[in-house]
């Protein structure tokens, strides 16, 4: 602390999420600096009691030898700081590099101006975001060998390169799928028969709605394929909704599709890599009217502003069996080729992240696609015309116009497009002259 203002505005503040008063050494201390590590860090204030007043403590290095004890005795240990303000002992506490940390009355994080006991569900969310513990790398206890599906397992063994030269137990183990302890989850999720039946979490729904407000469902497929099946099929399933604009160009068509195959191939596979699979829902790809989304339960494990900068791999055996096939290109790269691809084709992309979700919105121009809207109806009504005109050459504006519902404005812009495509000609006054197609 560099000031007495300093600490005067501290403790007319009181305490808070990173500011904790005590007014002597309590045998909860290491609570307090279990708590601090396992969030943002924080200081302690020991000689102030819990109304702001300073009443001040004898610092002796028996009192600091103390308190440098307790720190190393947390699990794993913790480093602090010591200051000192006039009668006052500062205890700083980092954010800690190695969460989840305890003591032991057990696991603490700060709440607002509280230490709390974390449940056992909250510790494991802490380990699961930091890494300590990994999904697809825990054994499946429970795995029946009957359950593994020889054709799936080819499959990926085909998709990745590998020669079929060993026992398959052997090339388990290669892949690290096997374990002494035995088969892992990355395992199950892979070449189970029905992953589903071991993991809740392991379907893909595909959905496809009539609108932009997910009101009228078309079309509804729940799949249970493995994940390179269910990679499989999420892709096919937009590949076939996906609207593609086909052009004629020197005798060759050439194919416009509405959204970029690579740019939502990465999204899903995006999706299934890096979903958190303690969480049951399924990831899910729809296709809405102007927009493709697709969902996923797994929060960034780093700061949003970073994304696309940095990549954080929650699943490393998934992504590592993935990286071996046509699917991943390249690990830390997937979200900046969705943005690449989508500027390619034109489209807009978004991408909306929350505690537990990850979304990604990829959405049409609209304002191109109101061009495009516009350019087809128009080339529709110049090609009506021509048929009147062929059909009767002495036909009015007038009539036109009541026949294909437009404006008589909106033929005379029709039909000076045609004549200035040669495609029509006007023979003879306005009144008594007639038309001609050419």
């Amino acid at each position: 602390m560099n000031s007495k203002k300093e600490l005067d505005f501290i403790l007319q503040e009181g305490e808070g999420q990173y500011i904790e008063f005590k007014e002597k050494l309590g045998l909860d201390f290491s609570k307090e600096i279990v708590a601090f590590a396992n969030s943002s860090g924080g200081r302690i204030f020991l000689g102030v009691d819990d109304n702001s007043e300073v009443k001040g403590i004898e610092i002796t290095n028996k009192l600091k030898s103390q308190i440098q004890d307790i720190a190393p005795n947390c699990d794993p240990s913790i480093k602090i700081g010591l200051g000192v303000m006039e009668n006052i002992l500062i205890i700083g506490i980092k954010e800690g590099k190695n969460k989840p940390y305890s003591c032991k009355e057990g696991f603490y994080i700060r709440m607002g101006a509280n230490s709390q006991k974390m449940k056992r569900d909250e510790i494991m969310e802490l380990s699961v975001k930091e890494g300590k513990i990994r999904f697809d790398e825990q054994v499946c206890k429970d795995f029946d060998w009957k359950d593994f599906d020889e054709d799936k397992f080819e499959h990926y063994l085909k998709l990745s390169k590998i020669s079929n030269n060993l026992e398959r137990n052997d090339l388990l183990k290669n892949l690290n799928i096997l374990t002494e302890e035995g088969f892992t989850n990355a395992g199950v999720l892979f070449f189970a028969k029905e992953p589903h039946k071991y993991i809740h979490a392991s379907r893909v729904r595909c959905v496809h709605f009539n609108d932009d407000e997910r009101v009228k469902i078309l079309d509804k497929k729940e799949v249970d394929r493995g994940i390179v099946g269910n990679i499989e099929f999420a892709i096919n399933y937009l590949e076939e909704r996906v609207p593609v604009e086909f052009v004629i160009r020197n005798a060759k068509r050439e194919e416009f599709p509405e959204y970029d195959k690579d740019a939502y191939r990465e999204a899903i596979v995006n999706a299934i890599v890096h979903r958190d699979y303690f969480n049951g829902d399924e990831v899910a790809v729809e296709k809405l009217k102007n927009s493709l989304v697709v969902n996923n339960k797994g929060g960034l494990l780093f700061e949003e502003s970073i994304l696309g900068i940095r990549s954080e791999q929650r699943n490393r055996l998934i992504s590592d069996l993935l990286s071996m096939t046509i699917f991943m290109e390249k690990a830390g790269t997937g979200i900046n080729r969705i943005r690449e691809t989508c500027k390619l084709n034109g489209n807009e992309v978004e991408f909306k992240i929350y505690d537990n979700d990850f979304f990604v919105y990829i959405r049409t121009n609209q304002e191109k696609s109101s061009e495009k809207s516009s350019e087809k109806s128009s080339e529709k009504s110049s090609e009506k015309i021509l048929v009147e005109m062929e059909k009767n050459g002495f036909v009015t504006i007038g009539e036109l116009s009541l026949m294909l519902g437009l404006t008589t404005r909106a033929v005379e812009k029709n039909i000076s497009k045609l004549k200035e495509k040669d495609l029509v000609e006007r023979i003879g006054s306005d009144k008594g002259g007639k038309w001609n197609v050419k």
